[in-house]
């Protein structure tokens, strides 16, 4: 059973429950509502004729209908006298002898004026409410009775239409629950046709009903944002694999034809020989950096780091400090206050990667990190960036025409830009005045502290 009948059922249920309860009661209430006004009626008649109005015993003038077989309805009381011993003598109304209890007895003979009791009796085919009243001690008592069947007609009718009512309710209810179900369900049903097309694979031509601001709405505009990050993650998937197997085919080829030439390394001389050697390992070395590149540009691994206060400048003067052992190049650090919640490690490699970059770019002249309010900048004086290559840089295994024989996987300022959207900022690139480059990233002005300490210089 799918949601929406479950819902008409629901709504079908509640109606129906509701339609039941209130019939009952307006059942109930008009019942107690007509018994109790009918032995006021009594009591009062019971007077009247106590005092000799027997009058209201006589037939009154009825319209009888042709389906009527009520042959007195237009005489319904009966009274009779109760003597003291017991014994009976009719008053008038209808020749019906009514019955006499113990306790109508025991009225007559001690009762006191006014005490009277209620009960029903059942004479042939006619239901009576009857009423005994005391005329007070030795006087005996009046009884009198009035058939009830007219009352229990009115009522049976009202049952009758209270239940072609409640018939009534529960259809209405269905087929609103119903129609208001299938409202409800309507874009449910088509965004569960949009998240099987997904399941068979379709992503770029599938279109989620978005809409509305109710929980429904909601769910499919956040739906329709997931299904986009699914598309664009595929298709940034297949560009890596792409481009991952474009860049691995040069060091594969290299390697391959190295590993032929090696069949016959008896027959090099000493020093073919060690230029075969030395290929080899730069290959090999080559290889394993951009295999580690591509698995953690991939994965993300930085991500997994969890956020904490960390401040730039010390970030800036651990990466500077490592490119010095390895280049032995001169790097100055310049700073401010600025500190942030961010992942210290990946933004360690942010700007180590920057800083490597230019040693391989500017194999000569000073190298700058400048660190002001949460943007790092690196500057260098090698041969720039062409205006062609500056809108690419950032690009994963993209290099310049005049990078192609240096060494490097291309991806190093591919992880710079991840890292700085991971820290809600961006990246950039341009030439220098003077000459030279200033390559860097910037980190969301959201995630800075106030409270960093004094900027310093040191080199």
């Amino acid at each position: 059973m799918n949601l929406r009948s479950k819902l008409a059922i629901a709504f079908a249920g509640v109606g129906a429950a509701a339609a039941i309860l209130v019939g009952v009661f307006s059942y109930q209430a008009a019942s107690q509502r007509i018994d109790a006004e009918l032995d006021r009626s009594l009591l009062t008649t019971s007077a009247e004729v106590a005092a000799g109005a027997t009058q209201v015993l006589a037939p009154s003038p009825v319209t009888r209908g042709p389906d009527d077989d009520d042959h007195d309805e237009a005489q319904p009381m009966v009274a009779q006298a109760i003597a003291p011993d017991g014994t009976t003598r009719p008053l008038g109304g209808r020749r019906v002898r009514l019955d006499v209890g113990d306790d109508d007895r025991a009225l007559a003979a001690t009762g006191s004026l006014g005490d009277h009791r209620y009960r029903d009796f059942t004479a042939g085919r006619d239901d009576y409410r009857v009423i005994t009243v005391a005329l007070g001690p030795g006087r005996g008592a009046v009884q009198l009775g009035i058939d009830v069947d007219e009352s229990r007609h009115v009522l049976k009718g009202l049952a009758a239409r209270i239940t072609g009512v409640s018939a009534l309710v529960l259809a209405v209810a269905a087929l609103a629950g119903w129609l208001l179900a299938r409202q409800i369900t309507r874009r449910l049903v088509r965004l569960t046709d949009v998240t099987e097309q997904v399941s068979d694979g379709r992503l770029d031509d599938v279109a989620v009903p978005t809409g509305g601001r109710d929980e429904v709405g909601r769910l499919a505009t956040s739906f329709d944002r997931m299904l986009g990050r699914l598309a664009d993650a595929r298709a940034d998937q297949e560009r890596l694999v792409q481009d991952a197997a474009h860049e691995l085919r040069t060091p594969l080829t290299s390697l391959r034809t190295n590993a032929s030439v090696l069949r016959r390394f008896a027959e090099l001389s000493p020093d073919s020989r060690a230029r075969l050697l030395d290929d080899v390992d730069g290959e090999t070395r080559e290889l394993t950096h951009l295999v580690d590149e591509l698995v953690e540009l991939a994965t993300r691994r930085y991500e997994a780091e969890e956020p904490a206060p960390v401040e730039l400048g010390d970030i800036a003067d651990r990466a500077a400090e490592r490119v010095r052992r390895r280049s032995g190049r001169a790097i100055t650090v310049e700073t401010d206050a600025s500190a942030l919640t961010g992942q210290a490690k990946a933004l360690e490699r942010a700007v180590t990667n920057l800083l490597e970059n230019a040693v391989k770019f500017a194999p000569e002249g000073p190298i700058e990190v400048v660190v002001r309010d949460g943007r790092v900048e690196v500057l260098d004086r090698g041969p720039g960036i062409g205006d062609d290559d500056v809108a690419r840089v950032f690009d994963r295994f993209h290099r310049a025409d005049g990078a192609r024989g240096l060494p490097g996987s291309g991806l190093g300022l591919a992880i710079v830009r991840e890292i700085a959207l991971t820290h809600c900022g961006g990246v950039f690139a341009g030439p220098r005045p003077g000459g030279g480059a200033v390559v860097g990233f910037t980190v969301g002005a959201d995630l800075l502290l106030p409270n960093s300490h004094p900027g310093h210089v040191d080199g």
